[in-house]
């Protein structure tokens, strides 16, 4: 991951309704939500958080998939990690 990368997925989790997202997406599992049930949980617009989702598909760190009526909304745990990687990577590497 390059820093301009981790730059921009932190930037989108920076948002506190995003990161509310996120996080909810990141306890739901592998299995993911439909978007109808993250709305629900956090009684906003669908616009509103439509906005928020399509931000963090942009920049890799959620996935949608469309079955049949329902919107899928998927955390991408391979690009939280090599988020979390990047993070911490260098850790006191000049102590």
């Amino acid at each position: 991951m390059n820093i301009n990368t981790a730059a921009s997925q932190l930037a989108e989790l920076g948002h506190v309704t995003r990161l509310e997202i996120y996080r909810i997406l990141v306890r739901a599992g592998e299995h993911g939500l439909a978007v109808s049930a993250i709305q629900e949980k956090l009684d906003i617009p669908g616009s509103t958080l439509s906005h928020h989702i399509s931000r963090m598909v942009r920049v890799g760190l959620v996935s949608q998939t469309r079955e049949g009526r329902v919107l899928r909304c998927k955390a991408q745990y391979q690009q939280l990690d090599k988020l979390m990687q990047f993070l911490s990577a260098e850790c006191c590497v000049d102590a």
